[in-house]
């Protein structure tokens, strides 16, 4: 939650899960636990969610994760957004997904890049929830398209 304005308090987090059920049984998809397979250890999530109407880019469907500190660097997060991707396109047959964070936040970025988005600077925006100025407010915004057929 670095990138974030503050962590989850507990309410927040089991709404959170709540959303994340109801995704799944609305939409067939949303966000999937990531478990380390060494220890079986939760490491964070990633998956696919829809879009908040209240962002300049809304209708879209969101790619994301989030992981524990002792996660970050080690190559998780691009797997797993990688196998999200994958069912994304190729599962339920989606015609893009996007992903967003905070302009500070290069360890997502570089995780976009790695997956193959795009970024076109003149979508950059302001997150609607933050005040303008806030350390956080200026946000990116990359595409991804489906593969070309072979």
């Amino acid at each position: 939650m670095e990138y974030f304005p503050a962590p989850l308090s507990p309410a927040e987090s089991d709404a959170l899960v709540e959303r994340i059920e109801g995704s799944f049984e609305q939409r067939g998809f949303g966000f999937w636990a990531i478990e380390l397979l060494a220890g079986r250890r939760l490491a964070g999530f990633t998956g696919l969610q829809l879009i908040d109407r209240q962002l300049p880019f809304a209708p879209a469907v969101e790619i994301g994760w989030r992981l524990t500190p002792s996660c970050w660097g080690r190559g998780i997060a691009t797997e797993a957004a990688t196998a999200a991707a994958t069912f994304a396109f190729h599962t339920i047959e989606l015609p893009q997904l996007v992903a967003y964070t905070a302009a500070v936040n290069l360890r997502s970025r570089r995780v976009m890049e790695r997956l193959g988005m795009r970024r076109d600077p003149g979508e950059d925006f302001c997150h609607p929830a933050l005040p303008a100025g806030h350390r956080l407010a200026a946000h990116v915004l990359y595409r991804l398209d489906p593969p070309a057929p072979r």
